[in-house]
């Protein structure tokens, strides 16, 4: 719940060190009203985190949004992604495409953008005008599929080293001299239920870390500490990669990414010789029944939860995700459909039921503060996300943002789910589903 006078915290303890907690934490070290706070950091792998969703070789920087405010935020971040972060950045245009005209998110998205008057963006009226411009090989009706055919290129979007990001962030923090970091397993919040305060964190090896606020800033891994059904819920994206030649990485690296919003699949320019596909979509669920984590009665609940490589070493992504890849690939660049992958991913996204972040006090309890949410989207707002945060916990929430950053008033059922607009892909698949059906078709 938020503080009724605008006390500064003593200290503050931000649970996870992704996007939401690293840049938050930068905030608070630059803010002289925090001059005085102890701040620290705990996760539970050392960093980088290696399963984290921030950790990667390239993430889309864009203000390309069908939300007039993400835009706004989005073109902020880029000033900072052009300046201060421009080492990880590299701006070769976005093409944002669809495969008929009844996706409206690319349409509202290109509303937005000249609104900004800002960006150079140039319509892209054929598939032919996009393989044109994307560079692709694939032509024909084949190509429309992986292409799309009707969208534009906004030149001033690109895309940025997410790995090589998250690690210069991390450096300019721990020069700030003003953060302690802990590499240590949360397993719940210090909760007392009959002041309904909490003071906390306790750890794996049932010792404590206690502040006056506690940011919970857990990424996917947040519906694990908190009850966040009907809010908030965990879904694996798919992601592949594969080598390429020196003269193929000359050819490509200077196009846009391409981002069909149809499919939900995209190809990021390569870097090091590496050519990454994913797909944005509606993603994999992964049921997990744990103690309700607010409750001290030990009574069960059932979430989805991230299961990553460092659960299971051998994970790769079900045959349906490389399937869907591959296609996409067979569509726009028929020469790379044999090349076998170097390595598949599932990263793990907190999705929202509007794509909108949460960034809140917790209406019941007091000393807790809520920045998850990211919803695939959040990466590129990593140089200022932190600054919005500090602003509402200081319970100065951006006009723009009033209304969709608060905690909901109400829980929904995930089936009613509207989204953002913006995912593509089949829905509803279960990861454990997936996994048998691939070891049955091996």
């Amino acid at each position: 719940m938020t503080p009724s006078n605008a006390e500064i915290p003593s200290s503050i303890l931000i649970v996870g060190s992704g996007v939401f907690g690293l840049s938050t934490a930068y905030s608070l070290c630059k803010n002289p009203l925090f001059k005085n706070t102890a701040i620290t950091i705990v996760d539970r792998q050392p960093f980088p985190t290696p399963d984290g969703s921030s950790i990667d070789t390239s993430r889309i920087i864009r203000a390309d949004y069908a939300s007039p405010p993400y835009a706004r935020l989005a073109t902020s971040a880029q000033t900072a992604w052009r300046t201060t972060f421009s080492p990880h950045y590299h701006e070769t245009g976005l093409c944002v495409t669809a495969t008929s005209p009844s996706q409206t998110y690319v349409p509202a998205s290109l509303a937005n953008v000249r609104a900004l008057g800002t960006d150079r963006v140039q319509v892209l009226e054929s598939a032919e005008e996009i393989q044109n411009v994307c560079g692709l090989q694939g032509k024909g009706e084949r190509g429309r599929e992986g292409s799309g055919c009707t969208g534009y290129v906004n030149w001033s979007s690109g895309w940025a080293d997410a790995e090589g990001a998250m690690r210069y962030l991390r450096l300019m923090v721990e020069e700030m001299g003003r953060v302690r970091f802990i590499t240590a397993s949360v397993s719940r919040l210090l909760i007392d239920h009959t002041s309904s305060l909490v003071s906390g964190v306790k750890l794996g090896d049932n010792t404590t870390l206690t502040a006056s606020l506690t940011i919970l800033a857990a990424g996917a891994w947040t519906p694990s500490l908190l009850d966040l059904r009907g809010i908030a819920t965990a879904t694996g994206q798919v992601l592949g990669y594969l080598p390429i030649s020196s003269a193929e990485q000359a050819a490509l690296e200077s196009y846009p990414t391409l981002l069909n919003l149809s499919s939900g699949l995209f190809m990021i320019p390569p870097s090091s010789n590496l050519l990454k596909v994913a797909r944005h979509g509606h993603g994999y669920k992964n049921p997990t029944t744990i103690p309700n984590p607010e409750s001290p009665a030990g009574e069960e609940i059932t979430v989805s939860l991230p299961y990553t490589h460092v659960d299971d070493p051998s994970q790769s992504v079900p045959l349906e995700g490389q399937r869907a890849m591959r296609n996409f690939l067979e569509q726009i660049h028929p020469s790379f459909s044999g090349r076998p992958f170097t390595k598949t991913r599932i990263c793990w996204y907190t999705d929202t039921r509007s794509g909108d972040f949460l960034i809140s006090y917790h209406p019941q309890y007091e000393g807790l503060f809520v920045a998850t949410g990211g919803s695939g989207h959040a990466f590129k707002f990593l140089p200022v996300i932190g600054d919005s945060i500090v602003e509402c916990v200081l319970g100065r929430t951006p006009d723009d943002f009033k209304g969709r950053w608060e905690w909901p008033a109400e829980r929904l059922p995930e089936t009613l789910w509207d989204g953002d607009g913006s995912r593509g892909g089949p829905v509803g698949m279960i990861l454990i589903e997936e996994i048998a059906k691939s070891a049955s078709k091996l």
